[in-house]
């Protein structure tokens, strides 16, 4: 039997402190059931009341619907969904039902005469809390260097691994103040995502991620208790968490020079085992132009954040600003340095030749930080229109940090120019998902390996649009993003462990793979479908149901390229339900 074959999950209340796996709810429908074509598409989780709640109905002509209430089965809401189109990404009709005017409190399903009932849905002003800080607190499960203890780790708690205090400098990374085979500390951080290594470039995006909705929303943020042990100091959660890889970031740095190593690593990639038992020798490896200035931007980011928190993190601040100026003299230095992975070195290696986008981030955020002038000369030497932002593609990160500073820019015209360039991306998406027949803006392109973090990218796109004019359709377009993850999707799945009616069960992550519980971490965004199945010719006996972009999805361990885990998927994930959370009107 395929393990594509999901047990039907229901997510019970809050998954993240303390973690317990997610229990069964029953088993009369598996993903592969509800992925066929004629049913009622929606989110899982839900709506908050003052949400657009939209759903998609596989049919080649217009349906009549109703809305009835769970419990007593009182119809709340009659009405007719728009006309059919074919949505090319699944070749499916689709048509969308909204629900309007539905805001009451209460769980409820939609009926059309001749289709299965859609999934019970709730409407629930705390609809995506629990989902914040669920897909928050996976950080917590993949520490590095930490054992998990009980209180905190509930039925996933382990000894720990990969302490990364004497971990050797690579040939390739060599200087003249640490030759290879130097020993230096380098502990703490996120382990990336499957795998047990750890890399600065994708570091950058996710950590910046997390601080910007911090900083963004720090209300939701302040007061709410993960269930880490950080957890009740006078600190946000969400700042405990990301320093725990800030200090890895910052002794990534070579103080020699400030140039910053590119990853630390095995030689090869662990099999799948629990951290513990991977104790293969540990390198850092090359310095490279794009690992120096995205820990640039990072330090420059964190930097502003924590000085409110000088009390807590005594001369953090000052620190990180230091780091951050040195690593972007260091880039100055060495503007063209690309990775070049080693011929005895086997892992992940996020290489990235095109570096304006990360000459643009530092300068945006080095800017902010200090107010020189060449630091925005930088930034318009070369700043491009911004796009979708991803690990290879972070230019658009400045872009939406001046944004979020306007009084800090030069002059009325920069601001002007900054507003219209995040502005005019989010109005692009816009009209993608008002063109869309499964009303949401992934175009065929868009399903790459981390699929659903390019949807919740899109979505974090669409809320700056709203927070810089505060146009309903941005905001509802967000929405769709996050009900396309949620189980608004033609598979029918919530790729959010633990958070949903069908869930992934068995992701491409070691310690779920290893740890002889049967459900995984909860709160991890699986990859998501990726037509071009890089990894088909490892998953023996194992089929992909489709290779349409939609479709193109296995719920198996092997399947590192639909459904593995990563950091820098889920810190979108967690950007995106605290927006939608905090700026969705009652």
């Amino acid at each position: 039997m395929l393990r594509s074959r999901i047990v039907c999950l229901i997510a019970l209340g809050s998954l993240f402190a303390p973690a317990v796996p997610p229990a069964p709810a029953h088993a009369a429908e598996t993903a592969g059931d509800a992925a066929a074509a004629g049913q009622i598409r929606i989110n899982q989780l839900g709506f908050l009341p003052g949400s657009r709640k939209l759903a998609v109905v596989e049919s080649d002509r217009s349906r009549e619907f109703e809305v009835v209430r769970e419990g007593d089965g009182q119809v709340v809401l009659h009405g007719e969904t728009g006309a059919p189109a074919s949505w090319e990404p699944a070749a499916r009709d689709a048509a969308i039902a909204d629900l309007g005017a539905l805001e009451a409190p209460g769980r409820y399903r939609i009926r059309i005469e001749g289709m299965p009932p859609s999934d019970p849905f709730p409407v629930d002003a705390q609809a995506y809390a629990g989902l914040a800080d669920a897909a928050l607190k996976a950080f917590y499960f993949n520490r590095s260097g930490s054992a998990l203890d009980p209180a905190h780790a509930g039925a996933y708690a382990h000894t720990g691994g990969h302490p990364d205090t004497e971990v050797e400098i690579h040939a390739s990374a060599a200087s003249p103040g640490r030759p290879a085979g130097t020993l230096i500390s380098a502990p703490r951080g996120w382990y990336d995502a499957g795998d047990y290594n750890k890399y600065i470039v994708n570091s950058g995006i996710t950590t910046w991620t997390l601080l910007a909705a911090y900083e963004h929303f720090p209300a939701f943020f302040r007061g709410r208790d993960l269930g880490i042990p950080e957890s009740g100091d006078a600190v946000p959660d969400i700042l405990d968490e990301a320093w725990w890889n800030l200090e890895w970031m910052l002794a990534m740095q070579d103080p020699g020079d400030g140039g910053v190593y590119h990853k630390l690593t095995n030689l090869r990639f662990d099999g799948e085992v629990m951290p513990e038992q991977a104790t293969e020798r540990r390198y850092v490896v090359q310095k490279t132009t794009a690992a120096a200035l995205d820990f640039a931007a990072v330090m420059a980011t964190a930097s502003r954040v924590y000085a409110g928190y000088e009390a807590q993190f005594p001369g953090v601040a000052a620190r990180m600003r230091a780091a951050a100026e040195a690593a972007w003299r260091w880039a100055q230095a060495h503007p063209d340095v690309a990775y070049r992975q080693p011929d005895d070195v086997h892992t992940g290696a996020y290489g990235d030749a095109k570096l304006d986008d990360e000459f643009a981030w530092a300068a945006a955020e080095l800017y902010l930080l200090t107010g020189e002038s060449g630091y925005w000369q930088a930034f318009e030497r070369h700043a491009a229109v911004p796009t979708v932002p991803s690990w290879s593609d972070v230019g658009t990160l400045g872009w939406i940090s001046l944004a979020q500073h306007p009084h800090r820019l030069p002059d009325a015209t920069a601001r002007e120019r900054v507003a219209a360039a995040v502005g005019g991306l989010a109005a692009r998406l816009t009209g993608r998902w008002q063109a869309s027949p499964w009303r949401v803006a992934m175009q065929p392109p868009d399903f790459v390996w981390g699929s659903n973090a390019m949807a919740l990218n899109q979505a974090m796109v669409l809320l700056q649009g709203y927070r810089l004019a505060p146009r309903r359709e941005y905001l509802d377009a967000a929405q769709s993003q996050l009900d396309y993850v949620l189980g608004r999707n033609p598979l029918g799945v919530s790729f959010v462990t633990g958070h949903g009616l069908r869930t992934p069960q068995h992701i491409h992550h070691r310690p779920s793979q290893a740890d002889g519980i049967a459900a995984p971490v909860p709160g991890w965004l699986s990859g998501g479908p990726n037509p071009r199945q890089q990894d088909a010719g490892d998953c023996p006996g194992v089929a992909y149901p489709s290779s349409l972009p939609a479709l193109s999805w296995l719920d198996h361990g092997c399947s590192y390229a639909s459904n593995e885990i990563a950091i820098n998927w889920n810190a979108p994930l967690v950007y995106v339900a605290a927006a939608l959370q905090q700026l969705t009107p009652l």
